[in-house]
């Protein structure tokens, strides 16, 4: 027998700055922690209820009712609003209804996104409904059986064969814009033959968005670290061999992508997304009509670190000083 609806009211929150939405209005509908995964480095801790059968968690009209009153307060104060993103406290494709929840936000005239595990998406169902959304993520952390199960610690029942091939077919189906998101967990999938198997399998997604992110919030396992800086560019390098759009999510949410006039600001939040190459800094440098001084101050004050790869020098945001690790 099914569960029973869960009672608790629905949520939804922001707007809030995303790294790769611009200022999403985050949509919960799921409550916490229902998932197919027990991801180790899950901001949210261990999974409460692991599950992959899908219900109905709230009445569509509840999660609309919720969204509606959070715009109509966000265009009273002038805050714009560039994605509704349902982001929830577990597995979003776990809920029924959402098919019917993003047909229901349609006349809103706002972007939709879903920022999905992708461990349902072997489902018809699921990437029908996931078809309706403008903007959808998928995550691939591995694509090998054994740091699939050791990072992702899925439901016993979940096969990742199945799982990699639904991918395959949204992918070649999908008419919006599809991101893939790559978390690097140290010791875990930061080989070279995983991120060469991983950036195989991405080219064949082609996704419009390769985003690689680390741990930057306390993770479900006191263990989990995130790689070092040097390992996070090779991964960076691996991706970018097969793909066009390679983006890294190091930064703060709010400064990921801003330009804000000020050259060591500006060169930290590149960083943060993009390892620059030594050429590429000093052309930036140059318009802003500052010198070398500036990096150096920067990676002094372990801010900003210097790295080799395949003899060139990159330059990247540290990791490390940012987590306070």
């Amino acid at each position: 027998m099914k569960n029973p609806p869960e009672q608790r009211s629905a949520r939804a929150f922001g707007p809030v700055p995303s790294r790769c939405l611009g200022r999403s209005l985050g949509i919960n509908n799921i409550p916490p922690k229902v998932c197919s995964y027990s991801c180790v480095y899950c901001q949210l801790g261990r999974t409460i209820a692991l599950e992959i059968e899908r219900r109905s968690f709230y009445q569509p009209e509840e999660i609309q009712q919720d969204v509606l009153e959070r715009v109509a307060r966000a265009r009273r104060l002038g805050e714009p609003i560039d994605y509704l993103t349902f982001v929830p406290d577990g597995e979003p494709t776990l809920d029924s209804n959402l098919g019917r929840e993003i047909e229901l936000l349609r006349p809103l005239g706002i972007k939709i996104a879903v920022i999905s595990n992708g461990s349902l998406v072997w489902r018809e169902d699921v990437r029908e409904e996931l078809g309706k959304a403008d903007w959808v993520s998928l995550k691939v952390d591995a694509v090998r059986e054994e740091p699939w199960r050791r990072i992702n610690r899925p439901h016993p029942a979940l096969r990742l064969g199945s799982i990699l091939e639904g991918m395959r077919a949204f992918a070649r189906a999908y008419k919006g814009k599809l991101a893939t998101e790559t978390m690097l967990v140290r010791g875990l999938n930061d080989g070279e033959e995983d991120l060469t198997e991983v950036a195989g399998f991405l080219a064949e997604l082609e996704p419009s968005r390769a985003y690689l992110a680390v741990p930057t919030r306390p993770p479900a396992e006191g263990w989990v670290e995130p790689p070092d800086e040097e390992r996070i560019n090779q991964a960076y390098q691996v991706l970018r061999e097969q793909l066009e759009h390679v983006e890294l999510l190091i930064g703060y949410e709010g400064n990921a992508f801003a330009f804000t006039g000020n050259v060591e600001e500006d060169l930290l939040s590149i960083t943060a997304v993009h390892p620059l190459r030594e050429e590429a800094v000093r052309e930036l440098l140059a318009k802003a009509g500052a010198d070398w001084q500036v990096v150096r101050k920067l990676i002094d004050a372990d801010r900003l670190v210097e790295l080799e790869y395949r003899g060139r020098k990159f330059y990247m945001r540290q990791v490390g000083g940012r987590l306070g690790l």
